[in-house]
């Protein structure tokens, strides 16, 4: 038996969901949402073991213009949560991130992408590898044909701080959250109407929000659905290297690894494995050998100033990897059209979060997309099997 009902129930209570529940609340007062996370620890959350950082550097128009909305949110935090929640900030830490490229085409698609993000209001730059160098002299660039850099509005945050103020913005507006774990959905005529939790029982529902995360695919089976996200697995690495002090660094990405100034003047960087594929979900375990094996040899030919390395520490998370084209996965499914979906952002979900939850919120109290016109990520692409690819996925 249904023991209680709410407006909008919402599985998964990381960044994803805390943000949906905050614009929810906020656009429509008196609304009942319920989030439901089964760990509000979130040792193990993408959110939490996320590098924490945003670009306008995407390959598709609608990324660039997510992430400028996310940048302003981010930039005047307390002024969107409208009052205060205990996160006087973010901390954004404005370095910029720099794309490299090896060849003339890769030269040419920089040039071509940076266009395009600067119409979507960016300041992208792209520079001949002479010009990289005066700018980061401690890099190798004899085997670059072109760099793109963002000399403004890229860089990192406090990816806890973000979680932390939307939840309590979307508590003080009237959003519930629960610890309990979601594990069915009630089904009648082909809509949700309850989400079953593993401690409470049955609840009702009008609406469910699929904000799972890395179990997205888990939720929408419930539902007799298929969606094509998994959970992979990255390995980031905290190093220290003594020659090379560098904290006004951008967020380097190169054709092999990532790599940016952290606090104390340590570095972070990872890389993807040759051999990507799926994970379990309970494999935590590093791969302590990709630093040694591949990373730190790209690494020193990139800036001789890594020559002394150690690692300090590391920590593993998981990609909620959308397999199709590693772009997010966004609306409602029409065989069950009050199933709102926002998975699969392989990646890049932290910093697309206060535009998503918005974009979310507003599809369901309104039955279409509204502030930014999100559906080249819809559903629909799924189902076809008509992939819309971003090419900058680091």
């Amino acid at each position: 038996m249904t023991q209680t009902a709410y407006d909008v129930v919402v599985i998964g209570g990381a960044v994803m969901g805390a943000s949906t529940a905050f614009w929810l609340t906020k656009m429509q007062p008196g609304l009942s949402v319920l989030v439901v996370e089964q760990d509000t620890s979130f040792a193990r959350a993408s959110t939490a073991l996320s590098v924490a950082s945003i670009r306008s550097q995407f390959s598709t128009a609608v990324n660039v213009a997510i992430s400028r909305f996310g940048i302003e949110f981010i930039r005047d935090f307390q002024g969107h949560l409208g009052h205060d929640v205990g996160v006087p900030s973010l901390g954004f830490k404005e370095n910029g991130y720099l794309f490299l490229a090896h060849s003339s085409h890769g030269a040419q698609l920089l040039a071509e992408l940076a266009e395009m993000q600067r119409g979507q209001g960016a300041a992208t730059e792209v520079w001949t590898p002479a010009e990289t160098q005066a700018h980061f002299p401690w890099l190798n660039v004899e085997d670059l044909s072109a760099a793109s850099f963002g000399p403004r509005d890229e860089g990192w945050f406090d990816n806890m701080g973000l979680l932390s103020g939307l939840r309590a913005a979307a508590k003080a507006q009237g959003a519930q959250f629960v610890t309990d774990e979601a594990t069915g959905f009630e089904m009648t005529s082909g809509r949700v109407t309850g989400v079953q939790l593993k401690k409470a029982g049955l609840v009702g529902c009008g609406h469910a929000v699929n904000a799972a995360g890395t179990r997205a695919a888990v939720v929408a089976g419930w539902a007799g659905l298929d969606l094509p996200v998994e959970p992979r697995k990255r390995t980031v690495f905290v190093i220290d290297a003594p020659n090379a002090r560098h904290p006004d660094a951008p967020l380097l990405v190169d054709s092999g690894f990532y790599l940016r100034p952290e606090h104390g003047g340590q570095w972070i960087t990872a890389t993807v494995p040759d051999e990507d594929g799926p994970c379990a979900a309970d494999d935590f375990e590093p791969d302590l050998h990709l630093f040694e094996d591949v990373i730190w040899e790209q690494l020193y030919h990139r800036a001789p100033g890594f020559d002394a390395v150690k690692v300090v520490r590391h920590w593993v998370g998981h990609y909620a990897y959308n397999t199709l084209d590693q772009n997010a996965i966004l609306g409602p499914h029409p065989d069950v059209p009050n199933l709102m979906f926002m998975n699969g952002f392989s990646g890049h979900g932290l910093q697309q979060s206060p535009a998503i939850g918005r974009g979310i919120a507003e599809h369901l109290l309104t039955g279409g997309w509204q502030t930014l016109d999100l559906s080249d990520l819809s559903i629909d692409r799924i189902i076809a099997g008509q992939p819309f690819s971003e090419k900058h996925v680091v």
